[in-house]
This record gives structure tokens, sequence and C-alpha cells, in this order.
């Protein structure tokens, strides 16, 4: 029996997924009636669902009696500076939490979602891989010290005789809701979001993220951490695809360091007016200009049945299900 949080999340969901199909038994937590409509319902029937959530250890333990193993996905992905409390609680306290829960219930393993930016950014040109050493500075987003806040909790539970493994994702494409998370710049682009930059940064299917989870998850791998990344390309060159793909201008104003400072400062009085998250913030203009690239080779070696697919097709087959998705009315504009 695995047990996953966050398992209604975009990730999560797909973990889920995985896992039913590899035959593995599922509890999953929850904190709402609502289930992921981009997973089959065949798949969540067969998924036993608890109420709860990461902040609350009762639940927590509740969730984890009778379990193997676990997989920590529970998150709060956001560069909205109102959420910034909460995504500190959510992130670092309840993963925390998770730990604590893991070791009094003895787990016998723990895979924990992380992020690449959990590694922190270059100040320096090069390609960062799994030794690279977190450095406190202005490149860090607050997303990203959460992470790395977070993996802090997870290494102490490895100290504390913990076994398993850390996940850090680059950015994660694929079908999902697209009112949030890395879903939204497939929104975006779909309603002519007009901006792009060229910076570089790492991109992943969903699909291999939530494989090469539960092929670590399988094994007796331990007290390392690995970046799941299939290519490093810029930020236009994915914002063209998804444009090509839907049948959609390509986005066309080059925002320029100076430029992304004025239009992230629009979307924060556009927000301000209309309670409407923004397509850009302070923070994701910061991103989307540096040049940053990760290194996916130790998750090959340590995975050798293990493969990523290209971004063309993952691209392409989120276009299709979003456009799917919009025409049956599951998703909305």
């Amino acid at each position: 029996m695995v047990l996953v949080t966050g398992g209604t999340g975009f990730i999560g969901a797909y973990i889920i997924k995985n896992l039913i199909e590899k035959g593995l038994a599922v509890r999953a937590i929850r904190r709402t009636a609502s289930l992921p409509f981009f997973i089959s319902k065949e798949v969540l029937d067969k998924v036993e669902w608890v109420e709860g959530d990461v902040l609350d250890v009762v639940a927590l333990a509740d969730a984890m009696q009778g379990t193997e193993a676990v997989v920590h996905a529970a998150a709060m992905v956001s560069f909205n500076s109102n959420d910034r409390s909460l995504m500190y609680k959510v992130n670092i306290e309840g993963t925390a939490n998770v730990v604590n829960a893991a070791i009094e219930n003895n787990i016998q393993r723990l895979v924990h979602i992380s992020s690449v930016a959990a590694l922190g950014r270059n100040t320096k040109p090069g390609i960062i891989s799994e030794q690279q050493k977190w450095a406190e500075g202005k490149g860090n987003t607050h997303y990203a010290i959460t992470k790395h806040q977070a993996e802090l909790e997870v290494w102490r539970g490895f100290s504390e005789g913990l076994h398993g493994v850390i996940v850090n994702p680059a950015t994660i494409l694929g079908y999902g809701n697209w009112h949030s998370s890395s879903g939204a710049i497939f929104k975006n682009v779909y309603k002519g979001f007009p901006w792009y930059t060229k910076g570089i940064n790492g991109f992943v299917g969903v699909e291999d993220v939530a494989e090469a989870t539960v092929q670590l998850l399988q094994t007796d791998i331990t007290e390392e951490r690995f970046i799941v990344n299939a290519e490093n390309v810029s930020f236009q060159y994915v914002f063209n695809t998804i444009a090509d793909n839907f049948g959609k201008r390509r986005p066309y104003r080059n925002a320029t360091p100076f430029l992304g400072e004025v239009a992230w400062r629009m979307e924060a009085l556009k927000y301000f007016f209309s309670r409407q998250q923004p397509l850009l913030t302070k923070e994701t203009a910061r991103v989307a200009h540096s040049n940053t690239e990760f290194d996916n080779s130790a998750l090959l070696k340590a995975l050798p049945h293990f493969s990523y697919t290209p971004l063309d097709e993952v691209i392409k087959a989120a276009c299709i299900k979003y456009s799917e998705a919009l025409k049956s009315g599951i998703l909305t504009l």
C-alpha cells in the first residue's frame, strides 16, 4: 500500500495513475470532495481516498496506518505575494509533518517530490546538477526557498533512519487544470498572451515525472536526490510550440528585462482591480530572463530502463487534450 499526499494535485494525480496502472494499492489524501478531471474515473475509483491535509498531523498518522511507502507530492506552487504565508506553512511545516509521521509509523520508504527550484540558481553560466549547493540570493523565488527548506526536513528524516529519495522535477508540462500551476502556460498562450522571453529553463512531461517517481520508489536507492528534466530550452521555444499546436498566434513581444518590469507591474495593477491571478509577477519575470540548465544524467544512470519523452511530443499531446476539454466544456477560459 502506497500513500500519496497531494493526490488531487497535478503531479500527485499522475503518480496515482502510474501506481494504479502498475497494479499497486494506493491510498491518497484529499482536502476537497472534487477529484482531478484529467485522470480517468476508472483509475480514481481504484484509489482509497481519505480526507485530510499535511497540516493535520492526526489525519496524517491515520492515513499512514497499514501503508508501507509514502509519496509526498502535496505542495503549494505560487509566485503571488498574497499566497506567500500559506505557501511557507504548507510546503515547510507540511513536509515536516509528513517526515515525522513516516518515522513514527515505521514507513519503509519515502519519495519526496521537490523541485529544481530547491537547488537554487546559478549566478554564473553552468549546468546545475544534484551537487548544486544552495546559496542565498535575490535570484531565489519564495517558492524556491520553501522547497529548499522542505528538503532540509526530508534530509533530517533520512538522518533519523528514514529511507527514500528526493525528486527534483524541472518545470512540468502536460494536461491538467490550466487555471493553476504550470498548466496556466497553455491557457495563457491559447488566450494570446503576447509576451515571450529568451531565457532558458528545464522542462519535462508530467507523465515522465510520475514514471521516474514510481521507478525510484521501487528501488533500494536511499539518501539521494534526482533531477528530472527532459530538455533545456528557451521559454520562447515552449510558447511557440504550444501556440503552433493550438493554431494560435505566437507570442510576439520580446519582454526584455525593462519591458518585463513594466509588464509585471501592469499585471499586478490588473490583479488589484479584478482579483484575477496575474499572468506575470515580479518573481516569474525574473525567472523567465535567467539562463538555467539542468543536468539529467544522474537519473538516467540510476534507472537504465527510463527514457524521456521529447518535449515536442509532450506539448502536442497536451494541446490535443486541452482542445478536446474545451470543446466538451470540461475546461473553460
